[in-house]
């Protein structure tokens, strides 16, 4: 069973920091949100990976590289989409990759913490007898999602109560963004097909947006008598598509983080960790505290700063006299004595944050990469 990796959106939503990252290579505790999808598809038994590559093919390709890093048996084939002509475009495209195969997909910037490994089993066993499965998770505002309604086999209404975890269950029909949501299950972003799917994607056409939509594909399916299971996801799931969805990730994965000091890690006397903080190499703290959950990349120095919790800081950052919470900082940023807590930010690369006269109670970001914000 192969595995298709969807990234060659543009990420409009986290611009201007996308204007220069691919956004599946975002950082959520210090690593790339791509990296997590790769890691739940190896961890289920898949190495054979096809990723959808678009204008930032040459960063995607850069930090996966051959795949090794991930597994020893993990074969990456770079599919480029010269323009986002949608996820059945993708999926078209694919084909001479995927052939004729049972394959999962996985939207890029997509974050589960749920192991996929028994669908996988379930789904490539000989003995599978459905074409399509979707996951789905139950959400409180449904009308911002693609959702499925959902019935029994045998035709009746879908109970959660009574069949939430039932084999019998299928999807009836995908509606994209309801006005009136027919139930609060969204279409996460990941799913299961077999070679059914191309015969779809060749009879639709594109949307009025101009793009061959895999909600479509999948209708296709339902309407001609094909089976498309759903599976509830039961742990977080975020689309990791905007400021707020990526520091909610960036949350959700330090809340497991476990304590780690790295030996080359200098913390003077006037210093303190607290809770589950993960120094990496050589970081310096001078008169500072960093308090859990929170990760501090390698070669950071911090001097009167107070970092956390909930803040990851990648390497080669510099944070001077300011305090920092519920935060995603890039690599080699410099801030240096900001007088109010710098918080529920995300600030590219490079950026320099320096004094500025206003006096505001605390400071929100989204910055790009080589930003300035203060005094010059």
């Amino acid at each position: 069973m192969k595995a298709l990796i969807l990234s060659g959106g543009k990420g409009t939503r986290l611009q201007p920091l996308t204007s220069t990252h691919a956004k599946q290579l975002v950082p959520i505790a210090n690593k790339p949100v791509l990296f997590y999808v790769l890691e739940t598809i190896v961890e289920s038994g898949i190495t054979d990976i096809g990723i959808i590559v678009g204008e930032t093919h040459e960063s995607i390709r850069a930090a996966v590289k051959d795949g090794k890093q991930f597994g020893p048996d993990v074969t990456i084939t770079y599919i480029y989409q010269e323009q986002p002509l949608g996820l059945a475009h993708a999926v078209k495209i694919a084909q001479p990759f995927l052939q004729n195969d049972r394959f999962l997909m996985f939207l890029g910037d997509n974050f589960i913490q749920e192991s996929i490994k028994d669908l996988v089993h379930q789904f490539s066993s000989p003995a599978c007898s459905f074409q399509a499965r979707v996951l789905l998770k139950q959400v409180p505002n449904p009308e911002i999602f693609g959702v499925a309604q959902l019935q029994t086999d045998d035709g009746q209404p879908f109970n959660a109560e009574l069949h939430l975890h039932n084999d019998h269950v299928r999807i009836a029909r995908l509606i994209e963004k309801p006005k009136e949501p027919v139930s609060n299950f969204a279409v996460v972003g990941i799913y299961f097909f077999d070679a059914h799917i191309f015969e779809a994607i060749n009879a639709i056409t594109p949307s009025r947006r101009g793009e061959l939509e895999i909600t479509d594909a999948i209708q296709y399916l339902i309407e001609h008598h094909y089976t498309v299971r759903p599976y509830i996801v039961c742990g977080p799931w975020i689309d990791t598509g905007n400021k707020e969805d990526m520091l909610n990730a960036n949350r959700v994965v330090l809340s497991h983080l476990k304590r780690c000091i790295a030996p080359s890690a200098s913390i003077d006397a006037t210093s303190r960790v607290d809770g589950d903080v993960v120094l990496e190499d050589n970081v310096t703290l001078i008169n500072s505290v960093v308090r859990g959950p929170a990760i501090i990349g390698r070669n950071a120095t911090l001097a009167n700063a107070s970092i956390g919790p909930f803040t990851s800081l990648a390497h080669n950052c510099v944070v001077i006299n300011s305090e920092i919470e519920h935060s995603i900082v890039l690599e080699e940023c410099l801030i240096r004595d900001i007088d109010r807590c710098i918080e529920d930010s995300l600030i590219g690369s490079q950026t320099e944050i320096l004094p500025y006269s206003a006096k505001p109670g605390t400071y929100s970001f989204l910055l790009g990469d080589h930003s300035h914000v203060g005094a010059l």
